[in-house]
């Protein structure tokens, strides 16, 4: 009898657990489908895309996920890093509400992955806008020829060596040059353009590297509307008709030396890295 009353028991109290965990499981299906808005973070230069990449493709698949909130605290950074990150922003933004919130600054590159979003929110003070682009090359013909060194060169072409840092760019190399920061301004304009709503000529009077204040760029129709990240995480909730405080979710960054064990520089170091790397085309 004993045996069987033990049994008895371990039968009702595996039951109540099973019967709590149903009960749990609903409850917690029900809530996150309309409070969960997630945040993403883009800090220092933009050298890399796909940490915010995968953000953003994990968010919009997540069916939990209501609205996404990215926070931009950036100078700007590599051509083609902003312009991968503005390409998934616009398709996120095609499926779920999408609003930028502009920290200290937001320019250049960083304006460039912004202009897509459903809304874009600074703060009074916000230092954004700087729709252009720029090359720097150093010389240091002039140091050489003081200490007596000399590059000797063999090439398979003309223009291979244009940017070499031991001589001054040529006249025909400067063309070249200056056609191909033409056309990725152009790029940078017509995106603006498109995402913002604003026609070529509207957005051309303003580019040609200015920056601007949050107040100076809503009458730019650079930004939609003035007030901090938490402002910005209340409208993105609004938008996406969720009721009451939502659940905010974010990616916590991995501990640097795990992403030194996976073959990656971490962000954080990158943040404090001098922009002298071999790349010549920024938008800062």
């Amino acid at each position: 009898m004993k045996i069987k009353k033990v049994c008895i028991f371990i039968t009702l109290f595996f039951l109540v657990l099973i019967a709590i965990s149903a009960i749990f499981t609903l409850l917690h299906k029900e809530m996150p489908l309309r409070e969960r808005v997630a945040l993403i973070r883009i800090e220092g230069p933009i050298l890399s895309s796909e940490r915010v990449v995968e953000e953003l493709k994990k968010y919009v698949k997540d069916s939990t996920i209501r609205a996404i909130v990215i926070r931009i605290n950036s100078p700007g950074g590599g051509v083609v890093p902003s312009q991968e990150i503005y390409d998934e922003v616009k398709r996120a933004a095609q499926q779920k509400t999408v609003v930028v919130s502009m920290g200290a600054i937001a320019a250049s590159g960083a304006y460039y992955i912004a202009s897509p979003a459903s809304r874009i929110i600074a703060n009074p003070g916000t230092v954004t806008g700087s729709i252009g682009v720029i090359m720097e090359v150093p010389n240091i013909e002039g140091l050489m020829q003081k200490i007596g060194i000399k590059t000797e060169v063999i090439k398979s072409g003309e223009y291979k060596d244009m940017v070499s840092v031991f001589r001054g760019i040529r006249p025909k190399e400067r063309k070249i040059l200056q056609g191909v920061m033409d056309n990725v301004h152009k790029q940078f304009i017509t995106a603006v353009s498109e995402s913002r709503e604003m026609t070529l000529d509207e957005v051309i009077e303003i580019a040609d590297g200015r920056i601007f204040t949050g107040q100076q760029a809503i009458k730019a129709g650079l930004v939609d509307e003035l007030g901090s990240l938490e402002h910005a995480i209340r409208v993105a909730a609004e938008m996406a008709g969720i009721e009451g405080e939502p659940k905010v979710v974010t990616k916590k960054e991995p501990p640097p030396l795990l992403d030194l064990l996976r073959g990656r520089i971490p962000e954080s170091f990158l943040r404090i890295i001098p922009k002298t790397e071999l790349k010549y085309i920024y938008m800062l």
